[in-house]
């Protein structure tokens, strides 16, 4: 069975690959809805807590002869919040935090690509962007790798999955309510699956 490290080295040799045999640079995305989502992870009382919320709509491009210039922007539906206890999830989607009758949308685009080594996005890539939450739009870094399907040949890109994770301050984008409860930063955990377009 190949590794998941061995799986991302074969993808960045593939993504190179196509750079140098002529193929067209660019290629469009859809978002693949069933293999993606949003996590979220925060401590309230002392205590770990975690929530998702589905990705409504990805546009991702990826320039294979210069994966630096590849973009993403990505949307989310905050109303369709979920988290393990049904009172966290109503204090979340309320006015003291997100409040998603008024902002129901966060989006993510990316504004620049930093490439890991030897310029690939397998290893240590980063993903510099703005990210709009609750009415307010603030610059965001998040750390990023693109893999795709096990067992797939390596020159076979119609699929692929993006991690991305950082983290973030709440009260930066005007969610401040509850800070005795609830820390500041809120971690991302993000996956999406994505497929080529024809």
């Amino acid at each position: 069975m190949t590794s998941p490290i061995t799986r991302r080295l074969l993808i960045a040799s593939a993504l190179s690959a196509f750079a140098t045999v002529g193929h067209t640079s660019s290629q469009s995305y859809e978002l693949v809805a069933q293999g993606s989502r949003v996590a979220f992870i925060f401590t309230a009382n002392g205590a770990s807590q975690s929530g998702t919320v589905p990705v409504q709509q990805a546009d991702i491009l990826v320039d294979r002869r210069d994966l630096s210039n590849s973009t993403a922007r990505v949307t989310a539906d905050i109303r369709e919040i979920r988290s393990g206890l049904v009172f966290i999830t109503q204090a979340i989607k309320s006015r003291e935090l997100l409040d998603a009758a008024t902002h129901p949308l966060v989006t993510f685009e990316s504004t620049r690509i930093r490439l890991g080594a030897k310029g690939r996005i397998s290893e240590g890539a980063q993903i510099e962007g703005q990210l709009t939450l609750r009415g307010v739009t603030r610059p965001i870094t998040l750390d990023a790798v693109l893999s795709r399907p096990a067992g797939t040949p390596p020159d076979d890109l119609s699929v692929l999955f993006i991690q991305l994770d950082g983290q973030l301050s709440r009260s930066a984008y005007g969610a401040s309510g509850y800070p005795d409860l609830a820390d500041d930063i809120v971690r991302l955990d993000i996956r999406a699956e994505i497929r080529a377009r024809a």
